[in-house]
């Protein structure tokens, strides 16, 4: 039973509400002293989804903004202990915040009037602008237009550039300005098949905002990914990104190892500690280890239930999008799926456009969005990484087990595997047939169709087996060289070797041929005496000889 000392505030990031409100808080507010440290004109600061960016940023205005009045919120927190050079601070610059999380869309012309609403909120805070005779009756004129959605597109490009420039007009001082999930309309774009336009857009829309811009003093960004500099910031000066793998702002976002004791001691949770820790701990921040995902522990602090709270927290399409025809990546899935660690190449400045078919920024799509941590570096940018905890693990199995029935919506996987476990083969084979014609259709046709479908079926059984089978799968050299090994959690079951050949000459002899090639190699590897030592009895043989998209399976 979990103390409630304090209410847990689940999907409020607005620093204010929750500290008015008495919410629970673990104290982020020395990240003000960091961002204040720190030499970059830009800052662009990216973290997996839901590990507080949005609260930090709510935090950074609150601080920072002379229209506000925030000394009781900061009263006790960790900043105001710190010296005058940066108490002085509090409330004493203009502040610009842009929110783009709800700028996305399935148009580009959507996505526009999206972006009409974020930069009319972003106006809205700064009305009496209106009333000042700092503000020429032209730019009244230009903030009236915003403010009532009449702008054109041109003008939009260039709100940020002028609200920049009539506040430190009107205040006499440089304009802090925040803008978080900027990534948010670029990975959308890339999915709903406007990203081209959406580039040309927000390039010049930032480019505009920072190139020689004389009115900021200091921008943050938030988002998951690090898009290109020149696909977005080629006009910023004095640029700098910090990813999850640079060693700076580490303890700023998630909940650390000390955090935690923390927590655990305040909400008295001390029996429940081991398995938090399985489920929600293993991030790691530059050479900080022991981050909690914040988002996960909230929900089990206001629930009381260990259980997998990341998962729906935004959409998963473009790492669907990657499933689709990635072969190395979904052999690569499976060594993950089995607890292993992984050794890749990681770009950390994401390519979005073509990103399914470029490994290293795949991979480091998935490392700064939170379904991988990096374990170890290896040499310059080749890292081991591993799945951080139980909770990504469990997420990885519902992407891939959603992506195979979104694929393949007429058959049902857990069917196909019930009928091969209990061998019932003659079934098993039609469906096995029907099921190869249809993924077929569904990826990219080519000499690696066969060892794609190869992966998503060996990825389909990881998850539709996870419970009662250990799935193994071996890769020697090439697609011919492929198989399959299912050994039962409970050994007196059912086990099975199962080999995939490719046909290499075409017709009734050809399968015949590679039929009999896949019988020899499981009979020259010896693969039963394997699994008869480590106590396996009822073992059953299978190949599977690929022909174009046409299957025949054999049993012994």
């Amino acid at each position: 039973m979990i103390s409630m000392k304090k209410k847990i505030a689940i999907g409020d990031s607005d620093f204010k509400s929750l500290l008015t409100r008495d919410c629970y808080y673990v104290d982020k507010t020395l990240y003000i002293k960091r961002i204040l440290d720190n030499s970059s004109s830009v800052a662009l600061v990216t973290r997996p989804r839901r590990f507080g960016k949005t609260l930090n940023m709510s935090m950074l205005r609150y601080f920072f903004d002379i229209t506000k009045d925030s000394k009781d919120l900061f009263a006790d927190k960790k900043i105001m202990q710190e010296s005058e050079e940066y108490t002085s601070k509090l409330n004493s610059y203009p502040v610009i915040y842009l929110t783009m999380k709800s700028v996305t869309d399935s148009s580009y012309e959507n996505m526009i009037l999206a972006m009409k609403t974020a930069v009319m909120s972003m106006y809205k805070e700064h009305r009496y602008l209106l009333d000042s005779d700092k503000v020429f009756e032209e730019e009244k004129e230009r903030i009236k237009n915003i403010l009532w959605a009449r702008e054109n597109i041109e003008d939009l490009k260039v709100s940020m550039l002028e609200l920049s420039e009539y506040l430190c007009r009107y205040y006499d001082k440089k304009v802090i300005l925040l803008i978080d999930e900027y990534d948010v309309p670029i990975q959308n774009a890339y999915v709903s098949g406007y990203y081209d336009q959406a580039i040309k857009f927000f390039k010049t829309f930032f480019g505009t905002t920072f190139k020689d811009n004389p009115y900021i003093e200091k921008t943050v960004l938030t988002g998951v990914s690090r898009v290109a500099k020149e696909s977005l910031f080629s006009g910023a000066n004095n640029f700098d990104v910090y990813t999850v793998l640079t060693d700076e702002f580490t303890e700023d976002f998630g909940i650390t190892k000390e955090e935690m004791k923390k927590v655990i001691t305040d909400f008295e949770i001390q029996d429940d500690e081991e398995e938090l820790k399985r489920w929600y701990d293993g991030y790691k921040i530059g050479n900080t280890e022991n981050i909690y995902n914040p988002w996960s522990v909230l929900n089990y602090l206001a629930k009381g239930e260990l259980k997998p709270y990341w998962v729906n927290t935004s959409s998963n399409d473009l790492i669907k999008l990657i499933l689709k025809n990635s072969v190395v990546v979904k052999e690569k899935i499976e060594e993950l799926l089995q607890g292993r660690e992984i050794e890749v190449a990681i770009n950390e400045e994401t390519i979005i456009n073509g990103i399914e078919r470029n490994e290293n920024n795949i991979w480091g799509l998935l490392l700064g969005t939170g379904y991988l941590k990096v374990t170890e570096l290896v040499d310059r940018n080749i890292y081991k990484v591993a799945i951080p905890n139980y909770e990504i693990k469990y997420l990885f199995e519902e992407i891939i087990d959603n992506w195979f029935y979104d694929k393949v919506p007429m058959n049902d996987l857990r069917s196909i595997l019930k009928d091969l476990t209990t061998k019932n083969f003659e079934e098993f084979e039609l469906k096995f047939e029907r099921l190869v014609r249809e993924m077929f259709s569904f990826m990219d046709v080519g000499e690696n169709t066969a060892e794609n479908f190869y992966h998503a079926f060996v990825l389909g059984m990881l998850v539709g087996l996870k419970d009662t089978y250990y799935v193994n799968s071996n890769r020697e050299s090439g697609m011919g060289r492929y198989d399959i090994m299912l050994e039962p959690k409970d050994k007196t079951a059912n086990s099975f070797i199962m080999e995939f050949k490719i046909c290499r000459q075409p017709g009734e002899e050809g399968i015949k041929k590679a039929i009999e090639e896949a019988m020899k190699q499981i009979e020259n590897k010896k693969y039963e005496v394997s699994l008869k030592e480590r106590g396996f009895n009822n073992i059953t043989k299978m190949v599977f000889a690929f022909s174009g998209k046409n299957v025949k399976m054999k049993v012994y």
